[in-house]
């Protein structure tokens, strides 16, 4: 099996205030980081080897990734500075890749693409790219991919398009040749500020592979809190806490996602809320559809400080 290339080095400034505490891909989902989940996906079919890009809060990602051995996967690491983007992130990684083609997952969502069907796909077509997507379904939330009835992408319509186009879920096989022309080490920010040009240089050489992928996004605190809920339900893992979390037995946490050594204290309401790493709720507090952190940083945009706590709504 080809390596993969997980994109994790993203700011998500989307995802702020939680992006503050943790790089995205290091958040918990239903009680597992979400690279966790990832690389364990890479796994179950059949990756062994993968890179992951870092820049923004990188240790939160290593502390939990290590060389990967306890997740069955040879991991190493693509430093940049600055940030290079989607595009720049691919180039960047070549010469660790090895190899001429690869997979590569973006790290901030979940998508249970069949990776033998898509690369399959791949190889028959011939193409430089070949990127996963389902049919958009939601077009004012997403952009989209524009492909000819061959599957040959022809461009990207733009959220809130009402042109007929697929939603990358995020998981595509690429060629090095399409990365090898970028400049290294210079940012490029998105797909969509490369692939263009290869599609005019070279027709049919970026291609769709449509497929009824499951897709769970992440990119908002709203997002995450909703994926984390559905998939602690759908899980069986009941009360989404994590480790040295201690609640005291007259709280009430309905709904929330707790992270690792939160207290709340007695009499205290938790309701559709995420605590993060290290919070301390006071008792006999209500709180309701927020974000709770340390007051230990700046301000992120529409947070405001409540004694020891930063509150944002979600």
């Amino acid at each position: 099996m080809i390596p993969a290339l997980v994109l994790t080095a993203g700011l998500a400034t989307r995802l702020r205030p939680l992006s503050l505490v943790r790089a995205k891909a290091a958040l918990p989902v239903a009680g597992q980081p979400l690279i966790t989940r990832i690389l364990r996906g890479l796994r179950a079919a059949g990756v062994t080897e993968a890179v992951l890009n870092l820049h923004h809060l990188p240790q939160t990602l290593t502390r939990i990734v290590g060389d990967g051995s306890h997740l069955g996967v040879r991991v190493r690491y693509s430093w940049e500075n600055p940030v290079l983007g989607s595009a720049g992130g691919p180039r960047q990684a070549l010469p660790l890749l090895g190899t001429s083609t690869f997979l590569i997952v973006n790290g901030d969502t979940l998508a249970d693409v069949d990776i033998h069907a898509l690369l399959a796909s791949h190889q028959r077509s011939g193409a430089l790219v070949t990127m996963a997507g389902v049919a958009n379904a939601d077009p004012q939330k997403y952009g989209g991919i524009v492909a000819s009835a061959d599957g040959a992408v022809t461009g990207f319509a733009k959220r809130g398009s009402t042109e007929p186009s697929s939603h990358f879920v995020g998981v595509q096989v690429a060629h090095a040749e399409a990365f090898a022309a970028l400049a290294p080490g210079t940012p490029y920010e998105s797909l969509a500020a490369v692939y263009p040009a290869l599609i005019s240089e070279r027709p049919g050489s970026v291609r769709v592979h449509v497929c009824d992928a499951a897709f769970l996004d992440i990119g908002t605190p709203d997002d995450y809190l909703r994926t984390s809920l559905l998939l602690s339900r759908r899980e069986g893992l009941g009360a989404a806490r994590g480790s040295g979390t201690r609640v005291d037995a007259t709280a009430r946490i309905e709904e929330s996602i707790l992270w690792d050594d939160v207290e709340v204290g007695a009499g205290s309401l938790l309701r559709q809320c995420i605590v993060t790493d290290g919070a301390r709720v006071p008792e006999d507090t209500s709180w309701v559809g927020v974000t709770l952190r340390r007051a230990n940083g700046e301000l992120a945009p529409g947070e405001r400080r409540i004694g020891d706590l930063l509150i944002a709504s979600i």
